[in-house]
């Protein structure tokens, strides 16, 4: 099967940017929402954002006319039924995804890709909604959608070989990095980033440092433009709470700290003030937490086998802008460092990844 016509539902910014993307990569797409303002809104977010590559001399008139006609608006959910791919990009509830997939089962074709934009819940509770699960699959757009290179494939226990083949060619024609992986609680990158953000409050709680402090030894340590605090603040404390809730179950270590759900549940944001510079070892205490935190959750993720090493380490560097992969670090790092580090964040758990660095030590690095 090749897909003609992307439909996306839901026309918030995570579906807007998605259905952007579909239309710069030569698609007709149908943008779908009840609501006439988000589809007004989108609409013009495409406008401005084709303006923008124009006037930047990234693509001429003719080329931006045509990319606004293959974007179509649609209040009706049937406006979807000629769709070869549907992306469902609605409120992140698992019995309103649900709902919507029951919907529209009954509405596309066979032969029709069913994918969820989904960040925290697992593609196989969605997919319980589906008689034909085989064609359904999560396909988890980093934001900006329009903008951010990666995008995770997550495959089900029932998603086909075929559906997954399918979906590859449209992603690289969209300009996307593809990153495999498994139907596991924070999929290949949240896995790590929200384990990150965690123990960056953890220290904050241990008065370690401020949020400003925290903030700069990240961005220092792994070469970042903003800090854990300043993106919980932008992605707002509580999203960002839900989904390392959504870890929880992974064991102790995922759990959330608790002024972390203070300041989530309250849906207050965190107050980054302007704070001296930590001294060396100040710095350095909170550099290693921060470390081993990410280390031992990508280690966690690739002893369960969720993602391989190489496609950890490209999205770390392309989603979220690390200078380095968490693999590529623990490589220059060592055996001995690392193991440091991930006890310091992990305790007695490290030891279920031991044998996990051992091997990612031993595996050749692709040039």
């Amino acid at each position: 099967m090749t897909i003609q016509t992307i439909g996306v539902l839901g026309a918030g910014t995570m579906g807007a940017g998605i259905a952007i993307t579909g239309v710069l990569g030569g698609y007709e797409v149908v943008l779908s929402d009840s609501s006439a303002e988000a589809l007004s809104r989108a609409e013009a977010k495409l406008g401005k954002y084709l303006a923008r590559q124009v006037d930047k001399g990234r693509m001429d008139e003719t080329n931006a006319q045509a990319a606004q006609a293959r974007f179509n608006l649609s209040q009706d959910i049937k406006g979807l039924a000629a769709a070869d791919l549907v992306i469902e990009a609605v409120f992140e509830d698992l019995s309103v995804k649900r709902e919507v997939f029951a919907q529209l089962e009954g509405l596309v074709s066979a032969d029709c890709i069913l994918a969820t934009n989904t960040s925290a819940l697992k593609v196989g509770d969605i997919a319980e909604a589906l008689s034909n699960r085989d064609r359904f699959c999560g396909l988890h757009y980093f934001s900006p959608a329009e903008i951010n290179p990666v995008v995770e494939v997550i495959r089900g226990a029932e998603t086909s070989e075929a559906t997954v083949a399918t979906i590859l060619p449209m992603l690289a024609a969209c300009r996307k990095r593809a990153i495999p992986c498994k139907d596991q609680s924070g999929f290949a990158l949240n896995r790590f980033f929200c384990p990150y953000t965690n123990e960056a409050v953890r220290c904050l709680e241990e008065g370690l440092g401020t949020q400003s402090q925290i903030d700069a030894v990240a961005m220092a340590t792994l070469g970042l433009a903003i800090g854990p605090f300043a993106v919980m603040n932008i992605v707002k404390p509580n999203i960002n709470l839900a989904a390392v809730r959504n870890l929880s179950p992974l064991g102790e270590f995922y759990a959330p700290a608790a002024e972390f759900i203070r300041v989530g549940e309250a849906q207050m944001l965190w107050e980054i003030e302007e704070s001296p510079a930590l001294d060396a070892n100040q710095s350095a205490a909170i550099a290693d937490r921060l470390r081993g935190a990410i280390f031992f959750a990508v280690l966690d993720e690739i002893s369960e086998g969720v993602a391989a090493a190489a496609d950890i380490d490209m999205g770390a560097q392309m989603a979220f802008t690390f200078a380095k992969g968490p693999a590529q670090m623990m490589r220059e790092l060592g055996e001995t460092e690392v193991t440091r580090l991930i006890t310091l964040a992990a305790g007695s758990a490290a030891m279920r990844v031991e044998s996990t660095l051992q091997n990612l030590l031993l595996e050749p690095v692709e040039a």
